[in-house]
This record gives C-alpha cells, sequence and structure tokens, in this order.
C-alpha cells in the first residue's frame, strides 16, 4: 500500500468524521430545547447561553452547518474518486460512488444524527463553541448566499420575511398536548396548564355566577332580619341592594359584622350595616380573567359585580371562580369533578343547563366550541334557533343532545352522550 493511498484513506476518514461533526450538530441544535437552554442560562451555564446565541439566527446556523457539510462531503467524495480512479481507471467512479453513498448515509449521516435526537442539550453544549466559530467564518458566505436565495425566492412571489413563526402561546399549547405520563395524572396536568394560557382569552362573562343564583339581601328589611339571614348564609359576602336588585349599594362581610357586634354588645339597634360594607366594585363583562386575576391582587379584594353595556347588573366574579378556572372544582374526592355533570350507568352524562362549556371541554377533553355561548343551554339555543322541548334529541359536534328538563323557556337539564359512546351504542343495536 503506498503512501499516497494511506494519505487519501486517511484523509476520507477525517472528512466523514467532520461530515458527521456538522450533520450531528444541525440536529442537535434543531432539537435542542429552548425552554431548557434559557433555564441553564440563567444558572450560569457558559455553553448554554453560547448555544441561545447559536439559535438566535437559526438561518445563519443553518447556513453555516449545510456549508461545512457540502464542503466536506463533496471534498471526500472527489478524494475517493480520485484515488479510485488511479487504482481501477474509469469504472472507479462507479466504485468511489457506491462506497461514498454508503459511508455517508451510515456513519455521516444516520448515526450521528440519531444520537443527535436522543441526547439533543448535552450534544449542543459540546458542539457549540465550534459551531460559533464556523458560523464566524462562514458569516460572510452564508450572507451572500442567503441573498441569493431570497432573490431567488422573490421571482416566484415569496417574500419569507413576511412569514411569521408561530407564537409562542402556540408552541406552548403543542408542547402541553405532547406531554405524556400516566393518564389521569397527565390528564389534570394538561387540563391546569391550559387553563392557565387561557386566561387571557376568556372573559368574566364566562364563569359568571348569574345574578338569579346570588344571594343578595335588601337593606329596607328590618336590620335584626338582615342580621338573622347574613348568620344562616354559608358565604362570607353578601351584597347589599335597595329597592331593586339593579340598585347594587354595598357587599357585607360576615368577619364584619361579627367585629361590629362584638364592638355593640350584640345590641342589633345600634348597627348600620350600609355603614359598615364596602363600597361595590363594577367590572365590564369584557373584561378578561388574566386582567380581573391582576385586579383582584393589586386591590386586595376578591369579589367584583359584573355589568353589561348598559350598566345593568348581570352577576358576580370572585377570586375563587378564576382559581378554579386553573385548578378545576374543589370537591369531596367521591364527588363529580364538574358541578351539575352527573355520570349515567349507560357512560351517558346528565348535565345541568347552566354548566359551561369550558368545564366540559377541560375536565372531559370534550371537542366543544364555546365562541357563541358559554353553557350547554346555550349552546342548545343557538344550534336549534329555538327553546327546545322535553324530550327533543339532537345531534351537534358528534354529541348528541336530549332535552330532560325545561323549566319555563330554560333548558335546566340535558342529557349528553359523547361521541365514543353513540358509536358503539349503534354498533350493538346492528348486531
Amino acid at each position: 500500500m503506498t503512501t499516497g493511498l494511506i494519505l487519501s484513506i486517511f484523509g476520507i476518514f477525517i472528512l466523514l468524521i467532520l461530515s458527521a461533526f456538522f450533520s450531528g450538530s444541525e440536529t442537535a441544535l434543531t432539537a435542542v430545547s429552548s425552554a431548557r437552554m434559557h433555564s441553564a442560562e440563567k444558572d450560569g451555564d457558559k455553553k448554554a447561553a453560547l448555544v441561545n446565541k447559536i439559535l438566535g439566527n437559526k438561518e445563519r446556523m443553518i447556513g453555516g452547518l449545510l456549508l461545512g457539510n457540502n464542503i466536506v462531503n463533496i471534498t471526500a467524495s472527489s478524494v475517493a474518486a480520485g484515488t479510485l480512479i488511479t487504482m481501477f481507471g474509469d469504472t472507479g467512479v462507479v466504485y468511489a460512488s457506491a462506497i461514498m453513498t454508503i459511508l455517508v448515509v451510515i456513519f455521516s449521516e444516520v448515526l450521528p444524527k440519531t444520537y443527535a435526537l436522543h441526547h439533543a442539550d448535552n450534544m449542543a453544549r459540546f458542539v457549540s463553541p465550534v459551531v460559533y466559530a464556523v458560523i464566524f467564518v462562514c458569516a460572510p458566505v452564508t450572507a451572500v448566499i442567503t441573498r441569493i436565495v431570497r432573490a431567488a425566492l422573490a421571482v416566484f412571489g415569496v417574500d419569507i420575511s413576511k412569514v411569521q413563526a408561530g407564537s409562542h402561546l402556540e408552541m406552548l399549547r403543542g408542547v402541553i398536548d405532547m406531554h405524556t405520563g400516566p393518564e389521569e395524572e397527565v390528564h389534570k396536568q394538561r387540563a391546569m396548564l391550559r387553563s392557565i394560557l387561557d386566561l387571557a382569552d376568556v372573559s368574566v362573562d364566562e364563569v359568571i355566577i348569574h345574578r338569579k343564583n346570588v344571594v343578595m339581601l335588601d337593606l329596607d328589611d328590618p336590620t335584626d332580619v338582615l342580621i338573622d339571614e347574613i348568620m344562616k348564609c354559608p358565604y362570607s359576602r353578601i351584597p347589599l341592594y335597595r329597592e331593586t336588585t339593579d340598585n347594587i349599594v354595598g357587599v357585607i362581610h360576615t368577619k364584619w359584622l361579627m367585629r361590629e357586634l362584638k364592638a355593640v354588645n350584640g345590641d342589633t339597634s345600634q348597627i348600620n350595616l350600609e355603614e359598615i360594607a364596602s363600597d361595590p366594585w363594577f367590572i365590564p363583562d369584557t373584561t378578561v380573567l388574566y386582567d380581573q386575576l391582576q385586579a383582584f391582587r393589586e386591590r386586595g379584594e376578591h369579589f367584583a359585580f359584573i355589568v353589561d353595556e348598559y350598566g345593568s347588573f348581570e352577576g358576580i366574579v370572585t377570586l375563587e371562580d378564576i382559581l378554579e378556572e386553573i385548578v378545576g372544582e374543589i370537591t369531596d374526592e367521591h364527588d363529580m369533578y364538574i358541578n351539575g355533570v352527573r355520570v349515567q350507568p349507560n357512560g351517558s352524562y346528565m348535565v345541568n343547563g347552566d354548566v359551561t362549556i369550558r368545564d366540559l371541554r377541560r375536565e372531559l377533553d370534550w371537542e366543544l366550541p364555546d365562541d357563541e355561548y358559554s353553557t350547554v343551554a346555550g349552546l342548545l339555543l343557538y344550534e336549534t334557533r329555538q327553546v327546545p322541548k322535553v324530550g327533543q334529541k339532537f345531534k351537534f359536534h358528534e354529541f348528541q343532545f336530549e332535552v330532560v328538563r325545561r323549566q319555563r323557556n330554560q333548558v335546566t337539564l340535558v342529557r349528553i352522550t359523547p361521541p365514543s359512546l353513540e358509536e358503539e351504542q349503534e354498533q350493538a343495536n346492528a348486531q
């Protein structure tokens, strides 16, 4: 074996290693977790900081790595072709093509990329100094290549400068959907994380406690009667009104009342409920939950009245309502985790008309839209364009709805059959 042949084989071996480095680096830096790198950078990891710097301009990173990879691959193929032509003549080209294709695919593409996919974070840290140097050296060439590419695309009417990547929120939602683990545990985690992201998109009127369900007291009633009602009430904060429920004048806290009763030795005649009540806080029904949560924190309050565009009282929202949007209903371990929903022996669900679609989507993973309405009753009214009668059945969004109970013009109870259960029933009937 001549010295020239040994040098050629050694050169090809080095070039294949460089090709593997470029291929693995590209895969590692593409698959690396940006979130973990940012977290590591905050903890003082200098290599993670360098990875983030490289990822700051992905177009230049890809350009530099592809340029380096192509240079070494073409050089390796040329060296192999020249060596084999010298040894076998013109047929050496065929041998060179076959041998280099096998070597490049296995050892310079599949092997390093497979390893990089499974060790992306560690490999990205390891290669970052060299990759950064390569990108810096190749920057002038990649800049020219980028301009040529953009100009070529412009000929076909494509302007990549106007192409926007998906928002960070969309990326987060995708990551949440990809989260895996024990089914029940993962379901709860997904629901909670989705709910946090939804706070900026959901308005307070979607979690409202409707005015017909709000316990309120008329200040025109005798004081001792009002105090007796307050002491019996299961809630700590109770709205007070005069004449009509739209004329809300304050909110009484049972703790304040207890303190006042102690101060006057239980003499209710000396108590003026309006004086010890706090002023009502009114918010528009278009307020989003995120803003309201911040407002609750800033004001140190837990209770607000929701009004529509005409100033009419619609209902209330509390800090607990917003927190339950994140963590879900806090119930006994044997209770159904959505108030107003009961699972039937046949697998269908008896659902109160005022149960929100958001709760069903979050807790049961039901794909039901809620853009035009917020409750189950609202869905039926919107889709049917009428007030359904008891016993009527409808099928919307692949779910079957049966009206079970109606009070005047209000749908109060609905049987909902999920698509999977309905398919099973149809198959059983066919058999």
